[in-house]
């Protein structure tokens, strides 16, 4: 056993930790397609010394103690869904798999809310307010192989945000195990307070960089009374965007709006959709008369915006299949690699971001289609997902072309005044970024770090990127 393994047995338990080659292996890497790609070539550097599976957060405090009296790193683990490789552990750290940390503590019904254990998986914490009553209304594709504190960490946005929010608006409270092992409880379920800045939102996209979160506290709402789908063909990306913007600016807030480029409307749609069609998506959900005004609202706004009814079979199938996606094994067994990049702006921003990121993206060498959809939207703006497939010749070279394709988008999501990255977060991929897009504020982020994690353990390399 490792020092660091050894010293952790002794003071949790041998059953505790693990150093044998398929735990290092399962926890050497995250969903980062580049990761598995390097992985296949023999190049995936790094790896932890040692995996260790605390119950409680007290055990969680007594790891991150031992990591640093040792000099290790520490990267807080959940299910491994990241796709940026926040989870992509250097030499020599030691990975917190949080998943044995799974419990719903508790549903307060009158209150609207509900604790649980941050390694709770999203479907497992779904099913049981279901089976109350109740839904936390975050969806992320990932939720049956994503955690609750991963949402948090990650400042995710689940697919009915429009309605419900994103993580940092149904987040109400936190645990966390400071550097050092200090643990820290964020826990004011009221309404609103006054008292000072927000201290969650330390925590929220931190990607385990000030921290380790050990439980959560979320809103929850009533199951919907009611739900109606509807479907609309545009003859451009442009008028399907604008309508939704207009849905969205007087108050209208469906729990799905979500317009797709041509490209993507013929692959997924083309069984329902005119030929040459954009395609917009739109759920309604909540109280029955809140739904039969909402969706008769969206209909006349696509009718303003040019949009033909298609009906509600394209929904109906995008509900059915939203989360089965190819493997990244698919594209890598056909020496090709494939990924998504969101990325959102102002409406005054988003019809240029789109056409310059698509151009970008086909311009890169060995893409061979590059498409869009929006699925996140505000009365201030809206995401867009990007989607790219490429085959690089040669196919040994597929890292530079890959990191080719992701620079030329996000310097064009910069150019066009928008974000780089909505929902997915910084990872170990964007961290050479952010100082672009945070400018004059990176300095602050950074003494931030500094303040809370001075030797740099936690997670080292991600959100804020290491020297070399």
């Amino acid at each position: 056993m490792s020092e660091i393994g050894d010293a952790l047995a002794r003071e949790l338990g041998r059953d505790r930790v693990a150093e044998d080659a398929a735990a290092l292996a399962a926890h050497r890497t995250d969903y980062w397609i580049l990761a598995h790609l390097r992985a296949r070539q023999g190049r995936l550097a790094g790896g932890p010394a040692c995996v260790v599976t605390p119950r409680t957060t007290a055990e969680v405090a007594s790891a991150v103690r031992l990591a640093e009296r040792h000099g290790a790193g520490v990267v807080p683990y959940g299910a491994g869904s990241g796709v940026v490789g926040g989870a992509t552990p250097p030499a020599g750290s030691l990975v917190v798999d949080l998943t044995a940390m799974s419990r719903l503590l508790e549903l307060n019904e009158r209150a609207l809310y509900a604790r649980a254990e941050a390694g709770m998986l999203g479907g497992a914490y779904e099913a049981a307010l279901g089976a109350r009553g109740y839904t936390t209304g975050n969806y992320p594709q990932s939720i049956d192989r994503s955690t609750l504190g991963g949402w948090v960490a990650t400042r995710a946005a689940g697919q009915f945000s429009t309605r419900y929010g994103n993580i940092e608006d149904l987040c109400l409270g936190l645990e966390a195990v400071l550097p050092g092992g200090a643990v820290v409880r964020l826990e004011p379920v009221v309404p609103r307070a006054s008292v000072g800045p927000n201290l969650r939102e330390l925590f929220l996209g931190s990607e385990g960089a000030f921290g380790v979160i050990t439980e959560v506290t979320l809103r929850v709402h009533p199951l919907p009374e009611e739900r109606a789908l509807a479907s609309f063909a545009f003859p451009s990306m442009a008028a399907a965007l604008d309508t939704v913007r207009r849905v969205l600016r007087v108050g209208w807030r469906p729990a799905v709006l979500r317009a797709y480029d041509r490209v993507e409307t013929a692959r997924q749609f083309s069984a329902w959709a005119p030929a040459d069609a954009c395609l917009l998506l739109v759920v309604c959900e909540g109280p029955g008369a809140l739904v039969q005004a909402e969706s008769a609202a969206c209909a006349r706004e696509a009718a303003t915006g040019s949009g033909t009814a298609v009906g509600t079979e394209p929904v109906a199938h995008w509900l059915e299949a939203r989360n089965k996606v190819p493997s990244w094994d698919f594209f890598l067994d056909r020496e090709m690699l494939a990924d998504t990049i969101e990325v959102a702006a102002a409406w005054d921003r988003i019809d240029r971001l789109y056409e310059t990121v698509v151009a970008a993206l086909a311009g890169a060498p060995g893409v061979v289609v590059a498409s869009g959809h929006s699925s996140h939207g505000y009365p201030q703006g809206t995401n867009i997902y990007f989607t790219f497939v490429m085959k690089p010749e040669p196919f040994s070279e597929a890292e530079a072309a890959y990191l080719e394709a992701w620079g030329r988008a996000l310097r064009a999501t910069l150019a066009a005044g928008g974000t780089i990255s909505h929902h997915h977060g910084i990872g170990r991929l964007r961290a050479p970024w952010l100082e672009q897009e945070l400018k004059s504020a990176y300095p602050l982020l950074r003494a931030l770090k500094r303040a809370l994690d001075p030797s740099g353990m936690m997670n080292p390399g991600a959100l804020i990127a290491t020297p070399g």
